[in-house]
C-alpha cells in the first residue's frame, strides 16, 4: 500500500507540476491578447495623428518641438527619404553610445570609478544598442557607470524601438494607399512613438516593478558582511537605476541588462509576479501592433490571420522547449539521480535556472525572449537541455517573426505573407495580390534581401568564427556544444536578439568586430529593403477582389503562411543544427 500510495502521489504530483506548465502558457496568452487591444487600438491613434482633446495641448507642444528643430511636420516622405533619416538618426546614436563608453571615467554619476570601456568593446555596444540587438559581452554591474547606463543605454532602448515602430507604420501606409508617394514623416513617427506609447509605458511598469523591490537609487555599491565570515566576509552589492532601464528594455524589445544575470538577478525580476509581467511586456507591444494593421488597413481579419500564425509557431516551438526541460538529462538519469517532479523538488533540468522560477516559468520566458527579439534571460540557455536549446535557436532563426520584436516581428511577417501569396499565385497562374496591391518582381527583390539578410550573416559568420583561431579561442566546450554556441551568438546577432548560450567568451577584438558587423547589417539592410518595398506598394494602385483573388484571412491562409515561414527561416539551418544540437542530443545517448 506504501509503494502504492507513492506511486500514486508521485504521478499526480507530475501531472500537477505539468500541468501548471500548461496552466501558465495559457494565462500568458489569454492576459497578452486582452492587453493588446486597447494597446492596438491607440497605437492606430497614434499612427493616424488622431489624438483625443485631452492630447491637444501635447500635440501643440509637438508642432512646436518641430518647427525648432527645423522639421515640416506635414511633409511627407518617399521611401529614401525616410529610410535616410532613419539611418542617420541611429548612426548619431551609435556615435553618441560609443563617446560615453570611451569617456566615462572622466564623466559624473560613476560613484564606482569605472574606467573607460575598450575601443572594441564600445564599437560592440554601441551598434547593439542602436540596432535593438542589446549584446552584452561584458557585466553591466562591472563595467557601465550609471550615467552611461542611463544617458547612453536607457535612451537608445527607447530609440531603437521608436525605430522599428516607424517603420512598420511606413509598410502598413505603403499598403493601404492608394497610389501615393509619401510613408510619411520619419521625424513625426519617431517622437509620437516615443512620447505616446513608449514613455508612458515605461513609467507606469518602472513604478510596477519598484513597487515589487526592483532597485531604482543612484546610490554607491553597499559593502555588506556576508554570513561565512574569514577573509572574504564582504560583498559589494550592486546599486543603481535599474527599474527605469528594466522597464524599457523588456517594453521594446531591447534585452540588454543592467546586471549581468539579466533577469536572473533578483534586483531585476524579483518575484514570480514581475516574471510573469516582464513576458507579457515583451509581447506586448509587438502583438498590439497586429491589431493596429487590422484597423489601418480596414480589415481585422487580416491581423487575426497573422496573429494566429504567430500564435500557432509560437505554441509550439514553446511546449516542445517546456518538455525537454521537463524530461531532464539522461545522462544524470543513468548515475541514479531521480530527476521526477515531487512536493520537494522541483525535477527535470533544472542546471542553470532559478528555483523561484522552476522549469515551465524558465523555459516558456526562453521561447518569448527569443520569439520577440528581446534576448533578456531569467536562465542560462547554455544550460538547457540540446533540445531545449535548439527552441530559442530555432525561433531566432525562424527570422524573428514569431511576434517579433516591437514593429521588427510584424514587417517581417508581412514580408513573408508577400512571399506566401507570391508563391500560391505561382502555383495557380494568377498574378499574386496582398491587400489590393499586385505583388511583382521588384517587391519579390526586396523581399529576398530582407529575408535573406539574416541567414547570410549568420551562416557566413559561424563559418569564419568556426575556422579562424581568435574565433576557436572564445570556447569553453568543444565539438558539437561548442559549435552551437556560435552558431547560437551570430543567430542572436543578426536576428537582434541578444541573447547568447553563455559558454562563448565573446568580449574579444574578433567577436566584438564580427558581431558588430553582423547586427548593424541584420537589422538595417532589413530596414531599408523593408521601405523600398513599402515604397513601391505605396504607388501602386489598389485592384478589386475577383473570384480568383486568393483569400489572406482563412485558415488555407494561415496554414499557407506558417509553412512558408518555416520554408524560408527554418531549411537555412537544418545543416547547421544538424552539426549542432541534434547530434549533441544523440550523443545523451550512448550506443543508440
Amino acid at each position: 500500500m506504501n509503494a502504492a500510495g507513492n506511486s500514486l502521489t508521485n504521478a499526480t504530483t507530475d501531472a500537477l507540476i505539468t500541468g501548471q506548465s500548461w496552466m501558465l502558457l495559457a494565462v500568458f496568452l489569454v492576459v497578452l491578447f486582452l492587453a493588446a487591444w486597447p494597446l492596438g487600438l491607440w497605437l492606430t491613434r497614434v499612427a493616424d495623428g488622431r489624438f483625443p482633446a485631452p492630447l491637444s495641448r501635447g500635440a501643440q507642444m509637438e508642432r512646436g518641438l518641430f518647427r525648432l528643430a527645423g522639421v515640416d511636420a506635414a511633409q511627407g516622405m518617399g521611401w529614401k527619404s525616410y529610410a535616410l533619416s532613419l539611418l542617420v538618426f541611429n548612426l548619431i546614436g551609435v556615435l553618441a553610445v560609443y563617446a560615453l563608453q570611451r569617456f566615462q571615467l572622466s564623466l559624473p554619476l560613476n560613484p564606482q570609478g569605472l574606467p573607460a570601456i575598450s575601443a572594441d568593446s564600445a564599437f560592440n555596444t554601441a551598434i547593439s544598442f542602436a540596432s535593438n540587438t542589446n549584446w552584452q559581452g561584458y557585466a553591466g554591474e562591472a563595467t557601465m557607470s550609471y550615467l552611461t547606463q542611463m544617458l547612453a543605454l536607457t535612451v537608445q532602448n527607447f530609440l531603437s524601438a521608436a525605430t522599428g515602430i516607424a517603420v512598420v507604420f511606413a509598410l502598413i501606409r505603403g499598403m493601404a494607399a492608394r497610389s501615393s508617394a509619401s510613408l510619411g514623416n520619419a521625424w513625426v513617427d519617431l517622437t509620437r512613438v516615443t512620447l505616446y506609447v513608449l514613455l508612458p509605458l515605461a513609467i507606469l511598469f518602472a513604478l510596477f516593478l519598484i513597487s515589487q523591490g526592483v532597485v531604482q537609487n543612484l546610490d554607491a555599491y553597499l559593502s555588506v558582511t556576508t554570513l561565512q565570515g574569514g577573509a572574504d566576509a564582504t560583498q559589494a552589492i550592486a546599486m543603481g537605476p535599474v527599474a527605469s532601464q528594466e522597464a524599457i528594455k523588456m517594453l521594446g524589445t531591447n534585452g540588454g541588462g543592467f546586471f549581468n544575470a539579466n533577469s536572473a538577478h533578483p534586483f531585476e525580476n524579483p518575484t514570480a509576479l514581475t516574471n510573469l509581467l516582464q513576458m507579457l511586456s515583451i509581447f506586448l507591444i509587438p502583438t498590439a501592433l497586429c491589431v493596429m494593421f487590422g484597423k489601418l488597413v480596414g480589415d481585422l481579419r487580416q491581423a487575426w490571420a497573422v496573429l494566429a500564425a504567430m500564435t500557432l509557431i509560437f505554441v509550439v516551438v514553446a511546449t516542445g522547449t517546456i518538455a525537454a526541460e521537463q524530461q531532464g538529462n539522461p545522462l544524470i538519469a543513468a548515475l541514479g539521480v531521480d530527476q521526477s517532479y515531487g512536493m520537494s523538488q522541483a525535477g527535470g533540468n533544472m542546471e542553470g535556472k532559478e528555483t523561484r522560477f522552476g522549469i515551465g516559468a524558465s523555459a516558456l520566458f526562453a521561447t518569448v525572449t527569443t520569439a520577440a527579439s528581446c534576448g533578456a534571460v531569467n536562465a542560462m540557455h547554455d544550460s538547457f537541455t540540446p533540445l531545449g536549446g535548439m527552441g530559442p535557436m530555432v525561433l531566432m532563426q525562424l527570422g524573428e517573426v514569431v511576434f517579433g520584436g516591437v514593429g521588427t516581428g510584424l514587417y517581417g511577417m508581412l514580408v513573408v505573407a508577400l512571399v506566401a501569396v507570391f508563391l500560391a499565385g505561382l502555383m495557380i497562374g494568377r498574378t499574386p495580390e496582398y491587400l489590393g496591391k499586385k505583388i511583382e518582381p521588384f517587391e519579390m527583390k526586396m523581399a529576398a534581401i530582407a529575408l535573406l539578410a539574416a541567414p547570410i550573416l549568420t551562416l557566413v559568420g559561424t563559418a569564419l568564427a568556426g575556422v579562424h583561431p581568435d574565433g576557436l579561442a572564445g570556447l569553453a566546450n568543444p565539438g558539437p556544444h561548442g559549435f552551437s554556441e556560435m552558431l547560437y551568438a551570430l543567430t542572436s546577432g543578426a536576428n537582434n536578439n541578444g541573447s547568447a548560450f553563455a559558454g562563448l567568451s565573446a568580449n574579444t577584438p574578433f567577436y566584438n568586430t564580427l558581431q558588430g558587423v553582423a547586427m548593424w547589417f541584420g537589422r538595417f539592410a532589413v530596414i531599408v529593403a523593408v521601405l523600398a518595398l513599402a515604397g513601391s506598394l505605396a504607388a501602386k494602385k489598389r485592384v478589386p477582389v475577383t473570384a480568383g483573388t486568393l483569400p489572406t484571412h482563412g485558415p488555407l491562409f494561415v496554414t499557407l503562411l506558417v509553412g512558408t515561414v518555416v520554408l524560408i527561416g527554418l531549411l537555412n539551418f537544418v545543416p547547421a543544427l544538424a552539426l549542432g544540437p541534434i547530434v549533441e542530443h544523440l550523443m545523451l545517448y550512448p550506443g543508440h
